[in-house]
């Protein structure tokens, strides 16, 4: 009688426990900005994408030339993967404000544009540049950089950024790999981000 009282019980606990995860992944769709999908980035020659649920607050690793920019209230992210190197982040946040979200992508673009140099200072003997690819017409606007850094005896990587905004909220999608500028998908990007800008829910 025990033992089955005690396997009811870690049933009734399963249970519970999907039915909280399950709560919980409703109300972060049911709250979180519009977010893009494996299909709205640039097609990777040959792999699919991979796309993560969208999950609350940043993702657990700092966000390479964002590290500190980003609040983690009113905050969600998601992932999106290949079978190779490339990978790609967009994260998106809900200010307070028009004013608040124009003053955040404002300072995500300086910290992006100042990345290649703040990382030379800090990882002497290494290679870095950036380009600014330009704005982009959409909703309030949006920005698309790329930054490349290099180390001795190691691969190269380069990150395409995407910032931009609509109404009170503010988004910005990485895409990376190891290569250099001249290999990053700039155009097929400049529609990504596009897609995430319009896709929002101010």
């Amino acid at each position: 009688m025990l033992k089955r009282l005690g396997t009811t019980v870690t049933a009734v606990l399963a249970a519970t426990a999907a039915l909280t995860l399950t709560a919980s992944a409703t109300a972060t769709a049911a709250t979180a900005p519009g977010f893009i999908t494996g299909r709205d980035l640039p097609p990777h020659p040959t792999s699919p994408w991979f796309t993560g649920p969208v999950t609350a607050g940043l993702p657990e690793w700092p966000v390479f030339c964002l590290e500190g920019a980003l609040p983690t209230a009113k905050t969600w992210h998601r992932t999106f993967g290949t079978e190779f190197d490339t990978g790609a982040l967009q994260i998106s946040v809900r200010t307070a404000s028009g004013a608040a979200a124009a003053k955040l992508a404002a300072a995500l673009e300086r910290k992006v544009a100042a990345c290649a140099a703040d990382w030379l200072r800090t990882n002497p003997g290494g290679t870095a540049s950036w380009q600014d690819y330009g704005k982009i017409k959409v909703e309030e606007g949006a920005h698309v950089y790329g930054v490349h850094t290099s180390i001795p005896e190691s691969e190269p990587g380069v990150g395409l950024y995407g910032i931009g905004r609509d109404g009170s909220t503010v988004t910005v999608v990485k895409w990376s790999q190891m290569g250099h500028l001249s290999d990053a998908p700039v155009p097929a990007f400049k529609k990504t981000t596009t897609t995430a800008v319009n896709k929002l829910n101010p």
